[in-house]
């Protein structure tokens, strides 16, 4: 069970799902279980083996992603997390509570990254996050995804360039929080050409489709704002970043994320879909 912590860290890049990445850890555990003691103690690295599998089930639920995707209404974005002190209120023992304490929060999950990750194929996925995020050799790569290492080497390479032309460099968080501090004056703060997506799942009104340039992204916060007359917006840590949560009546409806570049965001994602929110709804209970 100490492996538990880097099967979630593993399965949540390789999916953007904290659920999902959940499931994925306890169908690994689950067949562990299944097998005798004799085959379990026939594993020289359990810990390997717990890796590999669980690979294999996310590289599995990847594929099979892509045709649920297709039926999601409107546009899909990755399950955002808050951070553990804020979500238990800072109470201790609270952060057992729920698998997102055990999502370690760096660069490789903040919601530009894991947007980039979404874009790969689920092969270019795998290989990356295993060699260039969890630093395995492309020979265990290799094992885990069925392929030989020098194929492996290639999809990391494929998925390595699609990071590095989405990227730019990324202002200093302090910067960030003072940019996304003011929800009122974000639309002075948007590049020319800044994107807004938003993910409703089909369960609360969102925009289906990217919304984009400066003048279309203003009318958009404006008429969002004029509406929520109750929105309460509050600034939070999402993925490890500076971002915005929006409450109603205390409940948390909106999660805004930023990309910020230099002293302009570039991208606005606000995930609305509440199947998406259960960290954020601990949150408020732990509270």
């Amino acid at each position: 069970m100490s492996e538990r912590r880097q099967l979630i860290n593993l399965a949540y890049r390789l999916l953007g799902s904290l659920a999902d990445a959940e499931d994925a850890v306890q169908e690994t555990y689950a067949r562990w279980y299944a097998m005798t003691r004799q085959q379990q103690e026939a594993i020289e690295s359990p810990g390997a083996w717990l890796t590999t599998v669980a690979s294999r089930i996310c590289l599995d639920q990847l594929g099979s992603a892509r045709a649920r995707r297709e039926r999601y209404t409107g546009a899909w974005l990755p399950e955002p997390l808050p951070e553990p002190a804020e979500w238990t209120g800072g109470r201790p023992g609270a952060m057992m509570a729920d698998p997102a304490d055990r999502v370690t929060l760096d660069e490789s999950v903040s919601m530009a990254f894991l947007v980039v990750l979404d874009s790969m194929t689920p092969a270019e996925r795998v290989a990356f996050v295993l060699h260039d995020v969890f630093r395995y050799p492309f020979a265990e790569v290799a094992q885990i995804t069925g392929r030989t290492p020098a194929a492996c080497r290639q999809l990391a390479s494929h998925a390595r360039r699609r990071v590095r032309a989405a990227q730019a460099p990324a202002a200093p968080a302090a910067r960030q929080a003072d940019l996304v501090r003011d929800f009122g004056a974000l639309i002075g703060l948007l590049d020319p050409d800044a994107t807004v997506i938003a993910d409703g799942g089909g369960l609360v009104p969102a925009a289906l489709h990217p919304i984009e340039g400066h003048e279309q992204i203003a009318r958009y916060l404006i008429s969002l704002a004029d509406r929520a007359f109750s929105l309460t917006v509050v600034e939070c840590t999402v993925n490890g970043q500076p971002g915005l949560v929006g409450q109603q009546d205390g409940v948390t409806v909106t999660v805004f994320a930023f990309d910020v570049a230099g002293d302009r965001i570039r991208h606005i994602w606000a995930v609305r879909n509440p199947e998406k929110l259960r960290p954020w709804t601990t949150a408020e209970t732990a509270s």
